[in-house]
């Protein structure tokens, strides 16, 4: 493959991950405002977006997954979306239970998507770089979700606002990426 073929490919796959965070991002912040503003009137809605949460991750990565080069290239978001998967059919089991065991299941998922996030960025950082936002994002999400499994077990009733902070930091985290890749775009070009 010639190094012109490789740039291209280079700038393609970067064009998609700013594309991917600016999504994921905006996802992250619509759901975070419906679990403040809607969540808290209605049970259902809540629920609902409780599913929907890691239903769209397990997406969301899957999507990734396949416009990065397929599922044998990029393992960790192929196992993260089968992990989001499982959770999303964990919450829906959960909800019959309670919000404490709800909580807990974002809190095993918290763990172990961050780690597999963190394991995608540190692998990105060496072809694209940038990806400084994402290894705290994943870091800080194991060390979420082990608080999350802390309140879980603790008596008070959680709601879905223990989740949605959590998501407001996610949302954070790709916005900042999405930019900082952009940024670094415009450089290059500015550079060339």
């Amino acid at each position: 493959m010639r190094h012109h073929e490789v740039t291209s490919d280079t700038a393609d796959h970067t064009q998609w991950l700013k594309q991917y965070y600016f999504l994921r991002a905006a996802f992250s912040l619509a759901w975070v405002i419906a679990a403040f503003a809607i969540a808290p009137s209605s049970a259902v809605i809540a629920a609902t977006l409780l599913v929907a949460y890691p239903a769209w991750d397990a997406a969301a990565n899957y999507l990734d997954a396949l416009c990065s080069g397929g599922l044998n290239q990029n393992r960790t978001q192929g196992f993260n979306a089968l992990v989001s998967l499982a959770t999303t059919i964990a919450v829906i089991l959960a909800l019959q239970v309670s919000m404490n065991w709800v909580l807990g299941i974002f809190g095993a998922w918290a763990i172990l998507s961050g780690l597999l996030q963190l394991g995608t960025a540190v692998r990105r950082w060496k072809l694209f770089g940038a990806q400084w936002a994402m290894v705290l994002s994943g870091g800080q999400s194991a060390l979420a979700g082990g608080f999350f499994i802390f309140q879980a077990s603790m008596p008070a009733i959680p709601s879905i606002a223990n989740v949605a902070g959590y998501a407001a930091v996610g949302a954070l985290y790709f916005l900042v990426s999405a930019v900082w890749l952009t940024v670094a775009g415009w450089r290059r070009g500015a550079a060339a």
